[in-house]
């Protein structure tokens, strides 16, 4: 690319960092992102050249869903060859469903992809919404040797870049609205951009860029608590259609050991119905065998999520039914580490 600026590529999807206040009726509408750099001169002042693409319909995160997944994955595989990197602006309720989405959608990503957005407004006199993207096209922008120096997909928020299929969103009212609770930091902003290189993603740059646009949305999500019952969970295993279950046990993976329980996984499992064990914790792994209450699921058959977030390990599920894999051959692919997201 010779001596040439970096050039980023702004997709704006939707949420809170994209609104400004109607001075009329004082309510929250999306601006138009052609003038991105008349609101925040001083992206003029980074050392890249910045190009804006916005959804047709920019959408609120709460109404985030597998076909905009796949919008986002096109309009970067579309982009790929014409930019060093891109910088998402998306609502931050559903941002690491999304961001972490992305991460297994594109295989052999060798360039950055930065999630960003923000609590307030970017029209707001106390907005994050300025530092949170100037930061997040800074980190996009990065280069050693003439070439991205992040190559995967992260999500930058208050001061903080993530490896963004180990977020969590953890407070709706804080700046600081992320954590990463598996997983150290990528890069801190402070006086200076402090990128902690060791922790970055080291993908394979022989390989070209495959984007994946097969989501099996045939799942659910099922979180125990003490008393669930025999009768909503056998509803939930008798969904037509379902193809996998992800389980949120206590602890480290463990679960009741009542027999009507393992049974019902245990056929669910023989139906081909692949399920997930996640904890509920914020932070900490599933080691399936180390207490009693766990030893049975790994008998049965369940897969480990081991340290994965849910939201990590929702699209993760989604991805690798879309891509047929069969029964045991399933098993080792989702307890295998793909992009980062398990240590």
């Amino acid at each position: 690319m010779g001596n040439t600026k970096p050039n980023i590529l702004l997709i704006y999807t939707g949420g809170t960092i994209g609104m400004v206040k109607d001075f009329k009726t004082g309510a929250l509408r999306a601006f138009d992102f052609k003038n991105l750099l008349k609101r925040i001169p001083e992206l003029n002042l980074l050392d890249c050249n910045i190009d804006t693409v916005s959804f047709k319909e920019p959408i609120d995160s709460s109404n985030m869903n597998p076909k905009y997944w796949i919008q986002i994955a096109e309009l970067i595989e579309k982009n790929y060859g014409n930019n060093d990197g891109f910088v998402v602006l998306h609502g931050s309720d559903t941002m690491s469903y999304t961001a972490s989405a992305l991460s297994f959608m594109l295989e052999n990503l060798a360039k950055p992809v930065v999630f960003t957005g923000s609590q307030l407004p970017i029209g707001d006199l106390r907005t994050d919404a300025k530092e949170n993207l100037i930061t997040a096209v800074q980190v996009a922008s990065l280069q050693y040797r003439k070439k991205p120096a992040i190559k995967e997909v992260c999500l930058y928020f208050e001061y903080k870049l993530y490896r963004a299929n180990r977020t969590t969103k953890i407070n709706a009212e804080h700046f600081e609205a992320f954590a990463s609770l598996n997983y150290p930091d990528l890069a801190e902003s402070g006086v200076h951009l402090k990128v902690n290189k060791e922790y970055l993603f080291k993908p394979n740059l022989k390989k070209k860029l495959v984007v994946h646009k097969n989501l099996d949305k045939n799942i659910a999500l099922i979180k125990l608590f003490p008393g669930i019952s025999e009768t909503v969970l056998q509803s939930v295993f008798n969904t037509p259609n379902l193809k996998g279950v992800i389980l949120e046990t206590y602890g480290a993976g463990n679960c009741t050991t009542e027999t009507w329980f393992i049974n019902l996984l245990k056929t669910a499992i023989k139906k081909g119905i692949h399920i997930i064990n996640v904890t509920q914790c914020s932070g900490g792994s599933v080691i399936m065998g180390h207490y009693e209450t766990s030893n049975q699921l790994k008998k049965i058959g369940v897969i480990s999520g081991k340290d994965i977030t849910t939201e990590a390990a929702i699209p993760k599920l989604m991805y690798l039914l879309g891509e047929n894999i069969s029964g045991k051959a399933f098993k080792i692919s989702y307890e295998t580490d793909l992009r980062g997201e398990i240590s």
